[in-house]
């Protein structure tokens, strides 16, 4: 896209822009993973999921450290601050909060995936193993120290949010 069309647009336009943007992917993503679910079934396009976003996940975390200049290595902070920048951060409402015990918790309270499978009448997805390689592949990025936990994902929803993980880096 020509940097001038952008400039034209002004800060309201760019922030519609980067939304119909994050909103155009997970459109993509998710027409992409009913398709491999109703020729395949869910089992290949979990499997299928978890091969992506294996690959994907490192590359948007080191575009995001990037663009926002914080340093790989940055524990926890470093993986707070980059979390806000995802993709999904713009689409689905997230509450990110240090516990007690210095650990970081990720809580997605709306998912638009989840809402659109019931929407079509679609059981819920199983996401657990394919959010374990995603937020594990996102955050080692940030910091290969950083281990990630589910603390609950569809089926087994944790209360008030949609699922929930836990970050932490060795005492």
């Amino acid at each position: 896209m020509d940097r001038s069309l952008l400039a034209a647009l002004g800060t309201d336009g760019l922030v519609q822009l980067i939304e119909d943007g994050a909103k155009n992917w997970l459109a993509m993503d998710g027409l992409w993973f009913l398709a491999v679910e109703d020729r395949f079934g869910l089992e290949a396009a979990i499997e299928l999921d978890r091969a992506v976003w294996e690959r994907f996940s490192p590359i948007e975390a080191r575009r995001i450290l990037k663009r926002r200049g914080i340093a790989p290595g940055g524990g926890l902070p470093a993986l707070a601050e980059a979390l806000k920048y995802r993709l999904y951060a713009g689409l689905n409402e997230q509450e990110v909060r240090w516990t007690d015990r210095g650990t970081l918790v990720l809580e997605m309270k709306t998912c638009r995936v989840h809402e659109a499978r019931n929407r079509d009448g679609r059981p819920p997805f199983p996401c657990r193993e394919v959010g374990l390689v995603e937020y594990t592949a996102f955050a080692r990025t940030v910091d290969e120290r950083i281990g990630v936990r589910c603390l609950g994902c569809p089926p087994e929803r944790p209360a008030g949010a949609w699922c929930a993980w836990e970050f932490s880096t060795p005492p």
